[in-house]
């Protein structure tokens, strides 16, 4: 399934598919696609997976297959997160299930995150597979976690159950699985009707290291 988008009122609530969600060119384009109309239409912005995954991550087989393009393709993904950390609406990851890799980074770019308690993995496991991170995806997790947060998620590449995510601060909330959804709309309930270009730019200033390493990383 192609990524989709419904509402709830004035909330968008963004599936990323019903598989492991890897970003795929199509997927990105998919992906911004919804969010340019989501731009328009909407107050706030909730992403979920289906089942399983959350995301993820890189199409580490596209990669291998195209290695020429890897550059860009880095770029498209950096640009994703980018543009989620200074979204002009206010934005909450519902983590369903596993977010590896660049879906972790995906998640964490969001304002708030709530995890599914019982099942699933948060982890950034570049260390285990000899991918450095690049300094733009280094300056987003560090830019929301501790620095002993941040060393252990990336040098150890721990994989974090529902609870200890959020007791480390990767995710808000840990909460059941049918929960996940609505407590991420709740976490978005008092921040709606805010002018989309204030938030933006208020984000971008708060940003601005995260912004400037995303964009000039892989430009």
């Amino acid at each position: 399934m192609a990524p989709t988008v419904a509402y709830r009122d004035t909330i968008a609530l963004l599936t990323l598919g019903d598989d492991e969600n890897r970003f795929t060119p199509d997927w990105l384009d998919q992906v911004n696609a919804l969010l340019d109309e989501i731009e328009g239409s909407a107050q706030g912005l909730v992403t979920v997976g289906t089942g399983k995954f959350y995301s993820n991550g890189l199409d580490l087989e596209w990669l291998l297959a195209n290695g020429d393009r890897s550059q860009w393709y880095v770029g498209q993904v950096q640009k994703l997160f980018n543009r989620i950390l200074t979204f002009g609406l206010p934005t909450a990851a519902a983590v369903n299930g596993h977010a590896f890799g660049a879906g972790a980074m995906l998640a964490i770019a969001h304002d708030h995150r709530v995890m599914r308690v019982d099942r699933g993995y948060y982890c950034f496991p570049e260390v285990d597979i000899n991918i450095p991170f690049t300094p733009g995806m280094a300056a987003l997790i560090q830019a929301k976690l501790s620095p002993r947060a941040a060393l252990d998620a990336m040098v150890g590449g721990h994989r974090y159950g529902g609870q200890q995510a959020c007791e480390v601060g990767l995710t808000d909330a840990a909460v059941a699985q049918a929960e996940v959804v609505d407590e991420a709309v709740a976490r978005l309930a008092t921040q709606l009707g805010k002018d989309r270009g204030t938030v933006s730019a208020i984000k971008a200033t708060m940003y601005a290291s995260v912004t400037e390493a995303l964009t000039i990383s892989y430009s």
